[in-house]
């Protein structure tokens, strides 16, 4: 069952975030929804700009449509990812998606404002939620791209007048996580006075993580070991994820886990069955493991087991 992520946030707030899960393909799509309902989890698929034209738009709807009946009570929200103008107004039209995250971030405040505000507007008019970002995140992710050096943490004031300017939904916020494999060096990590301070200002709105893959040493390892090249790569602790939870972020972006999981699987096995040739097979290992990995994220999130309540509320 498709709902909004409004809905969602209202049965997680303080208690729990929902896995926001970016999907690419068929092999994904099944992994993820086997391993919500393995793990009885509400959850968002997120469909980004770049996935939506790796084969066709239409291609992953339908894919999200044949899951939602195959797997009767999943209950999800359809979320466009890092969404730009004429993007979100696209997904807007079509009907299909339950949320969509408008970036500006990269433009001034006051264009930033701007602009979400006509997101807002379209959207709300049709029932649809909005995201937002303030501040900028490090790293890449598909067309986005900051670097290091230009990255800055959300303003938990320039936050508060934001929300009240745009009438947005949820809010994504920069507390030093980053986009991509590369995320920390050393002993740095999320800036929990920052979301605090937010907190205070936007006392029960949703708060929204992105870049929040743990970039596991136990995958990269294996990555490695099968012919791949990652180095220095390291994530978010996702025993911090419970922390950030109960100071309003409801919605945590997690992509580049998945990636690493299908990264591995697929190294090891083409190197462990160099004469095999049926893209079935390493699949079918695939949406095994990255269920697995899927049901571990939600336990983590504590959005396990939520399900059934959850259903109950938004019914």
């Amino acid at each position: 069952m498709i709902v909004t992520t409004k809905q969602l946030f209202a049965a997680a707030y303080g208690k729990y975030a929902i896995g926001a899960y970016n999907i690419n393909n068929l092999e994904q799509t099944m992994g993820l929804f086997r391993g919500c309902m393995d793990s009885q989890a509400p959850f968002i698929i997120q469909i980004s700009k770049g996935a939506r034209s790796f084969t066709h738009k239409n291609m992953l709807e339908a894919l999200i449509r044949a899951s939602d009946g195959i797997f009767p009570d999943s209950i999800f929200a359809v979320h466009l990812d890092h969404g730009d103008e004429a993007t979100c107004f696209d997904c807007i039209a079509s009907g299909f998606y339950s949320s969509v995250m408008i970036d500006a971030s990269s433009e001034s405040f006051e264009k930033n404002v701007e602009i979400t505000k006509r997101v807002v507007d379209a959207a709300h008019a049709k029932g649809i939620v909005v995201e937002a970002e303030l501040g900028q995140l490090g790293g890449v992710e598909e067309h986005v791209k900051v670097d290091e050096a230009n990255a800055k943490l959300t303003d938990p004031d320039q936050a508060k007048e934001f929300v009240e300017k745009t009438s947005v939904d949820s809010l994504a916020c920069a507390i030093g996580t980053s986009h991509g494999a590369f995320k920390f060096t050393g002993s740095q990590g999320l800036h929990f006075e920052v979301l605090e301070a937010i907190q205070k200002r936007l006392p029960n709105f949703p708060l929204v993580m992105h870049g929040s893959s743990s970039v596991p040493q136990e995958e990269v390892a294996r990555i490695n070991a099968a012919g791949g090249n990652l180095k220095g790569a390291k994530g978010v602790d996702e025993n911090q994820f419970k922390r950030a939870a109960e100071l309003g972020v409801t919605k945590i972006n997690i992509d580049t886990d998945g990636r690493l999981v299908w990264t591995r699987v697929h190294r090891e096995f083409f190197r462990d069955f160099p004469e095999k040739f049926d893209l079935r097979d390493p699949g079918k290992i695939f949406m095994s493991e990255y269920a697995k990995f899927i049901a571990h994220k939600n336990e983590k999130l504590g959005n396990a087991g939520q399900l059934e309540l959850v259903r109950k509320l938004v019914k």
